[in-house]
């Protein structure tokens, strides 16, 4: 899987790249990432990209020429064109359901934004998929980037050490959180591991599994996620967090600068 950068600070994803699974499957050749500088494509001696938004306001905007310039250009530089991502609080909310539509492209152009973000027309005459990775101000794109790059990664066959790791995880296949886990120690500060964990039984640990699940879906989620013959209830089970049981989840959207 191919993932071209576009953005006017590249070098902030150079320590990003040497790290973790991602330096291996970039070692392994499993996935590429290509960084590109919307300033290569500045015509004036300053390689200026930005300027003053119509009818004022705060703040400056990435003018169309060298986004268009650079979108073009990048487009050509393999066989297959890429899809264009914009990060952007205007987009739809990434959520695994589309993290998994998006692990079938071969190539995707990620555009990140900066300042106050895009001059509109780059977003009507390019026509990217727009996306955010939540309610909430980063500052610029190249965040949100890193974090869809790092989802899509887990789902590219090879990059995990164990291919089945990615479907037991929260909001896989299922659509549910995943269920609590434990190592060792088997007791630790008067919390111990749920006995069903220890006894070697893997139909009873599914079903416990399967249980803690729904259950913590439910409370952290709302609603009720449950099968009908699934157990309604881990009374005795799971020992109750510190301090009782955990806040709920407000399932909030990201909104970045693009």
């Amino acid at each position: 899987m191919r993932f071209d950068l576009l953005t006017l600070f590249p070098d902030l994803f150079e320590s990003y790249l040497q790290q973790s699974l991602l330096k291996k499957a970039l070692d392994r050749n499993l996935v590429e990432i290509q960084r590109w500088n919307f300033r290569d494509w500045a015509t004036d001696k300053h390689q200026s990209v930005d300027d003053k938004p119509y009818g004022g306001g705060p703040g400056m905007l990435i003018r169309c020429e060298p986004v268009f310039d650079c979108v073009e250009f990048v487009q050509r530089q393999a066989p297959q064109p890429g899809r264009l991502i914009m990060l952007t609080p205007a987009g739809r909310t990434l959520d695994q359901r589309l993290v998994e539509s998006l692990a079938c492209e071969p190539r995707l152009l990620l555009l990140c934004g900066r300042y106050e973000g895009f001059d509109e027309r780059i977003r009507l005459g390019l026509a990217p998929l727009e996306i955010s990775i939540g309610d909430y101000i980063t500052n610029g794109g190249e965040v949100p980037a890193m974090v869809l790059i790092e989802t899509l990664i887990r789902l590219v066959p090879g990059v995990l050490g164990d291919e089945t790791s990615s479907r037991y995880e929260s909001f896989a296949e299922s659509g549910r959180l995943e269920y609590p886990q434990y190592t060792r120690p088997r007791e630790y500060h008067g919390m111990s591991v749920p006995g069903v964990l220890l006894n070697g039984n893997h139909v009873e640990i599914a079903r416990w599994r399967e249980a803690a699940s729904l259950e913590r879906t439910r409370e952290r989620r709302g609603g009720d996620s449950a099968s009908p013959t699934a157990p309604r209830t881990l009374s005795g089970l799971v020992p109750p967090p510190p301090g009782g049981p955990s806040e709920s989840g407000d399932g909030s959207r990201v909104a970045n600068p693009g």
